[in-house]
């Protein structure tokens, strides 16, 4: 792996640079975002090298690229699936950071298989902050965090290997899983919260607005509660659009858990539902 292609410069992509060179990569590293704000930051950081100058010339870069990572929202990156499959060639690498996989996974198994084309590695850091943006960025921010991995295919090649031998130098954790069961996992511990985080906040701002009490009595409870509700919309639009049952699924079952406990405010019950969440705090 001598190049590194990295499509979206923001906060994953540019922490994925700035990873690659704190785990001692010695080759290129060119990026392209459609802000040309992201990507002179990315070069400042030293994220990456050198920048495309407009899409066409991404999808020159591209061709030269021995590792191409799509670090940019899901419709975006199957849109740039698309336009590289019929380009790229044997020996290479695609590999993304999308947040959801089913979806990327049937349209790779598409564009992705005859025995010219590059591999396909669909791929889900589960690390990020509630905010995004190249400013942001941290060579450390996959470090101890988990990258999952859902192969389209059982057999693993060279620069497969390679790659995720870099992940490994990032100090992050691999697991491989099925696309279906990634999605389903994903909806309850990462959709739902930042969906019940913005909800909340959201709720707050409807019913209090700029109250200067809640910034007064709010303390720590609420700031990390509502944290996830600092998040944009552009980094969860997706999201929603590509897993809406799974995460559908998990609403209503919050629902229905919030019901019971308004229901049982003053019963015994409640201090059974206080126990079972003692529970999973102390197995974590």
């Amino acid at each position: 792996m001598e190049r590194v292609f990295i499509i979206g410069t923001g906060l994953i992509g540019a922490s994925t640079g700035l990873a690659l060179r704190g785990a001692g990569f010695a080759g290129r590293i060119d990026g392209w975002d459609a802000s040309s704000l992201e990507m002179a930051a990315a070069v400042q950081m030293g994220a990456i090298d050198g920048r495309a100058s407009n899409r066409d010339d991404a999808v020159g870069l591209a061709k030269l690229a021995d590792v191409i990572v799509l670090a940019v929202p899901v419709l975006a990156i199957k849109d740039w699936m698309q336009q590289l499959a019929p380009v790229l060639r044997a020996g290479q690498l695609v590999t993304d950071v999308g947040s959801t996989k089913v979806e990327i996974v049937e349209l790779a198994e598409r564009l992705f298989v005859a025995k010219d084309a590059a591999s396909f590695l669909p791929g889900h850091p589960m690390a990020g902050k509630e905010s995004g943006g190249a400013l942001l960025a941290e060579a450390g921010l996959f470090y101890g965090a988990m990258w999952l991995f859902t192969p389209t295919t059982a057999e693993m090649t060279a620069i497969e290997r390679e790659w995720r031998g870099w992940v490994g130098c990032f100090g992050s954790r691999m697991l491989d899983m099925d696309a279906a069961r990634h999605d389903e996992l994903c909806a309850w511990v990462s959709h739902l919260p930042q969906m019940l985080s913005t909800a909340l906040a959201a709720l707050l701002e409807e019913r209090f607005g700029d109250a200067p009490e809640i910034a007064a009595i709010g303390g720590r409870a609420l700031r990390e509660t509502t944290r996830l509700g600092a998040s944009p919309y552009s980094m969860w639009r997706d999201v929603a659009l590509t897993n809406t049952g799974p995460v559908a699924d998990t609403l209503l079952a919050l629902e229905q858990r919030l019901q019971h406990v308004r229901e049982n405010l003053r019963t015994p019950e409640l201090r059974d539902e206080f126990a079972l969440a003692n529970r999973f705090r102390q197995r974590r």
